[in-house]
């Protein structure tokens, strides 16, 4: 805002998410290039490439002029993560997973309250931070 590139924090346009996403995206790369190792850091690697591929995908959305969930993105794509982790290392993350399935709820339940999206941004959202956690959760495995 300080800037002047977005007028509001609540009420984004799809031009205003553009640099957002596209920060986000480059700066998702460069911790993917110069941080997580698939050799060290496997697990965080594809967790951040499916970041970087839900960026790249939240951003392809806003020049099509669909403005989907990013909050739903991220909650999402940490869930799928979560699930994805627990079968591989076969580590019981019940809880863990319970609260962040609760935790999206909560999540996309605020975002309808707040007129800020509508179901199907919500659930497009959902779909592409699970869809990229997925993709590279079969590399993974």
């Amino acid at each position: 805002m300080s800037l002047g590139v977005i007028s509001s924090f609540t009420e984004a346009t799809l031009k205003e998410r553009k640099l957002p996403i596209l920060i986000q995206a480059i700066l998702l790369f460069v911790l993917i290039k110069f941080s997580a190792s698939l050799d060290d850091l496997r697990e965080l690697y594809y967790f951040f490439m499916g970041g970087f591929l839900s960026s790249l995908i939240a951003f392809l959305a806003v020049y099509i002029k669909f403005k989907a969930s990013l909050h739903m993105i991220g909650i999402s794509s940490l869930t799928t993560f979560a699930y994805a982790l627990s079968l591989h290392s076969q580590i019981q993350l019940v809880n863990i997973i319970l609260l962040l399935i609760i935790t999206m709820g909560l999540v996309s339940s605020s975002r309808l309250y707040m007129k800020s999206h509508t179901p199907i941004e919500l659930l497009i959202g959902t779909l592409i931070g699970i869809g990229s956690q997925v993709t590279f959760w079969i590399f993974w495995l």
